[in-house]
């Protein structure tokens, strides 16, 4: 047993005994489907705090010869599983965390150095009878090692980018770490399986990479690996029965990763913070503040800004990944850089849409803090001005909810605002701290036809009225009144009794004025 070379389990131990540990074993059912195939090679990205570095110690536990991975595994879904005793302890495993050899030298020459060494030191203590070719080459001495033994390696590799996180603009240490990543792993019999994780996918250069051997499960597609991403939504549930939580509170806080098969994704560390500490709360953002953020979302792309802002309002964008070089310098375009934030974990991605979007509250309340300053005027008044908005619109103002909507337009007058639906960002993104309260939904099917935006109040604010809101480009207010009533917009709203708010918002092309209709309503 050394530091590398077939280490300790107690990582894993750890994680098992913290206060909430949510099974995410399965996983290793998937790489022993994998194993010694050509499939071996698996790069898992994922945003920070989302379980990465338990994965990793969790697949160090499991195949290291020098584990008890019967114990160890002893009531998780793994253990079950038909295939679990023919890999369990059967390997040697090599588990690295990328970050500790960078933080220790000052080149990427020095930190490749330090590692070869460290891992040929603990090799040839665990093997000191078999036949080396050149002792001192690392690639010559796995190849022996082999070649004598025919017991395959596994390798574990935390933070494996984090070369290109700390040194964004030096591609030739980049190039060189990937160089060296090929010659160890690429093409080797001695790997039985490579596991690599970290928050980018796999650098490319031009159209080609040089680790093309593996297989990407990332954040626009994790592909099998969808439901070990985050906490699923049936896990949180159980969290929330356990803990006493509102699970409704939960969802709207941390819930909003999409994958295919996979519906609902929670972001893992907030959810623990919440079900432990029984506050809903930014937990988060506490590993890194939002000047992440904020650098990237004022980068000069055409189109960036306006995309943002829709994306505050609780729009869909449509974007293509496909350019995105898997680094964070390297950008073309708003797509590129709107791509690295799906991979950070600041938008959520529709892989069948093709579309991002902000998923939840805790990561909204992010952009709101990126976009406080003079740079984004206009998405810092509507914030301010919002909660204004909905004090309006309740005690039934509709002179000053006229009046609200049209000053946000007037400081969204650069984007386009020509129909119904681009009044919708306006009226959404003005109504941003309606979302504290209610949940609002788009195109909710309702009746005869579809009501533009339905405000459901949150049970923590179930003494609130709903709002059903209709929007009409160069029609009256009244008109977007009688339409809500005549196609019973109001069924939308199955299930909630109580008061409701018919809202009528319409927009003048002609005199570019807004005007507003409300009336009550209740609902049985």
């Amino acid at each position: 047993m050394g530091i590398y070379l077939n280490p300790t389990d107690n990582n894993f131990r750890m994680a098992r005994r913290s206060r909430i540990y949510v099974d995410k074993s399965a996983l290793l059912g998937y790489l022993n489907s994998v194993f010694q195939t050509e499939d071996r090679f698996v790069c898992v990205s994922r945003p920070r705090r989302f379980g990465k570095s338990m994965a990793a110690n969790m697949v160090a536990a499991y195949y290291t010869r020098t584990a008890d991975a019967k114990k160890l595994f002893d009531g998780l879904k793994i253990a079950d599983d038909l295939n679990f005793a023919a890999h369990a302890n059967q390997y040697d495993v090599i588990a690295l965390n990328m970050q500790d050899f960078l933080s220790r030298t000052k080149t990427i020459s020095d930190m490749l150095t330090l590692l070869q060494k460290k891992l040929l030191r603990e090799l040839l203590q665990a093997y000191p009878d078999c036949d080396y070719f050149d002792r001192t080459s690392f690639f010559d001495v796995l190849n022996d090692i082999y070649a004598q033994e025919r017991i395959p390696f596994v390798v574990v590799i935390d933070e494996w980018d984090c070369v290109f996180r700390e040194y964004r603009n030096r591609k030739d240490w980049q190039k060189e770490y990937l160089d060296f990543l090929r010659a160890w792993l690429k093409d080797k019999p001695y790997i039985g399986l490579a596991y690599m994780t970290g928050i980018l996918p796999i650098k490319k250069y031009g159209t080609h990479s040089a680790l093309n051997m593996f297989w990407e499960f990332s954040m626009t597609n994790p592909r099998e690996l969808a439901p070990y991403v985050g906490f699923t939504e049936d896990e949180v549930r159980l969290l929330c029965q356990k803990y006493s939580r509102d699970f409704d509170e939960c969802k709207a806080w941390y819930d909003g990763y999409r994958f295919p098969h996979t519906a609902a994704v929670y972001n893992p560390r907030s959810v623990v913070a919440a079900m432990t500490s029984g506050i809903f709360d930014t937990y988060w953002n506490q590993t890194e503040t939002f000047e992440a953020l904020k650098m990237y979302i004022e980068m000069n792309y055409d189109g960036l800004h306006e995309a943002v802002i829709a994306l505050m309002a609780g729009e869909h964008h449509h974007i293509s990944t496909a350019n995105f070089m898997n680094d964070m310098t390297t950008f073309k375009s708003a797509d590129d850089v709107l791509t690295l934030l799906v991979h950070l974990g600041y938008l959520g991605y529709d892989f069948e849409e093709k579309a991002v979007f902000v998923p939840n509250r805790e990561i909204l309340l992010e952009y709101a803090s990126a976009t406080g300053d003079d740079n984004w005027g206009e998405v810092a008044t509507a914030v301010r001005e919002s909660r204004a908005l909905l004090s309006a619109t309740l005690a039934k103002d509709e002179e000053s909810v006229a009046k609200g909507i049209e000053n946000v337009h007037l400081e969204t007058s650069h984007l386009t605002y020509n129909d119904e639906n681009a009044l919708s960002y306006t009226v959404s993104l003005a109504y941003y701290s309606a979302r504290q309260q209610y949940t609002i939904v788009r195109e909710l099917p309702a009746g005869k036809g579809f009501a533009d935006l339905v405000f459901i109040p949150r049970k923590k604010y179930a003494n609130q009225p709903a709002l059903l809101v209709e929007l009409k480009w160069n029609h009256s207010a009244d008109t977007a009144i009688r339409q809500i009533k005549k196609k019973q917009y109001c069924k939308a709203l199955e299930g909630f009794s109580g008061k409701v708010l018919l809202v009528g918002i319409s927009y003048n092309k002609e005199t570019k004025a807004h005007s507003c209709k409300i009336e009550e309503w209740e609902q049985r």
